[in-house]
Order: C-alpha cells, then structure tokens, then sequence
C-alpha cells in the first residue's frame, strides 16, 4: 500500500517494488485510469537506455571461463564408405 504525498499528487513506489523493477529517481511514467480506485502505472524506459541484446545479457554472466571446447577430431573410420560401391 503507498499513499499520496502530496495535494500535486506526487505517488511513492514502495521500495521494494523500485529495487525489483531497479526504476531510478526522475524517470517518467505513465498513469492510465482503469476505472472507480483502479490504476495501472507504466514507467517509460529512457531511449538511451534501451533493453541490452542477447550477446550483452550473455556477456554479462558472472560465471566466466566455464565453457570447455568440444573435442572435433573426426570419429568415423579413415576406410572409405562401402555404401554405394558395385
């Protein structure tokens, strides 16, 4: 439950919801009336701060160096195939 701060309607997030969310002081949203009490707040994403792609979020791993190399070498017969052969 939050409450309005003040009469120019300035609304606190609970903190537990802008730590989930990790929403920073000044950053803009959007209230859209649903009826009688009900609200739904949107907060915008900065452009600058656009979602981070796959690569990034992979990089961003905090487990490193755990990827071990396959071994390639070939592991068929070096004896051609008898498949097709007359």
């Amino acid at each position: 439950m939050t409450t309005i701060l003040s009469a120019d309607g300035l609304l606190e997030i609970p903190e537990e919801f802008r730590k989930i969310d990790a929403l920073k002081p000044g950053q803009r949203c959007d209230v859209e009336r649903l009826g009688q009490g009900e609200y739904r707040v949107s907060v915008e994403v900065p452009p600058n701060e656009s979602p981070p792609d796959l690569v990034s979020w992979l990089l961003a791993c905090p487990e490193k160096d755990w990827w071990a190399e396959p071994d390639r070498r070939e592991r068929t017969p070096l004896k051609p195939s008898t498949l097709f052969d007359e």
